[in-house]
């Protein structure tokens, strides 16, 4: 039996909200968090590419989470936040709502996924957070942007 260290008990999280669920993301897969501007459109993307920005000279995917989770999308005038991350060696600006505080929560704490979750939400989820009267989903970053590989195969 191995024993967890101090650190490895806690997990922080960047909280973030699309429509009204809150969400978790890592904050070691966070690499910014910052208001999207000049977002370009790219023609035949899949519908949750928002397009393409360029944020301090690289440029990234912007991903409205909002489609990718079959709600209603938002004008990015709407005041929204962006979430940047990276996966296999892309940067990604996860497209929200609003962006909460960081929550530093224990990992015996999180639970599998519920049955009853929106579908939408489990194909992204790595578990949830039973906070007071609400509940925080776990984001799974690489479940999060498989859409790269659905318009591969597209």
């Amino acid at each position: 039996m191995t024993m967890l260290t101090r650190h490895e008990e806690e997990v922080e999280y960047v909280t973030a909200m699309v429509g009204t669920q809150m969400f978790g993301v890592p904050i070691t897969r966070v690499l910014d968090v910052f208001a999207p501007t000049r977002v370009t459109r790219v023609p035949l993307a899949p519908k949750e590419v928002a397009g393409v920005l360029n944020l301090r000279g690289r440029i990234m995917t912007a991903v409205c989470m909002r489609r990718r989770l079959g709600l209603s999308p938002r004008e990015l005038e709407d005041r929204c936040m962006a979430l940047g991350v990276e996966a296999d060696g892309e940067a990604y600006g996860l497209i929200v709502d609003a962006v909460g505080e960081v929550l530093k929560l224990p990992v015996a704490d999180r639970d599998a996924i519920p049955v009853n979750l929106e579908p939408a939400w489990a194909r992204v989820a790595a578990g949830v957070h039973g906070l007071e009267g609400r509940l925080l989903v776990v984001l799974d970053v690489d479940r999060c942007l498989e859409h790269r590989n659905e318009a591969l195969a597209a």
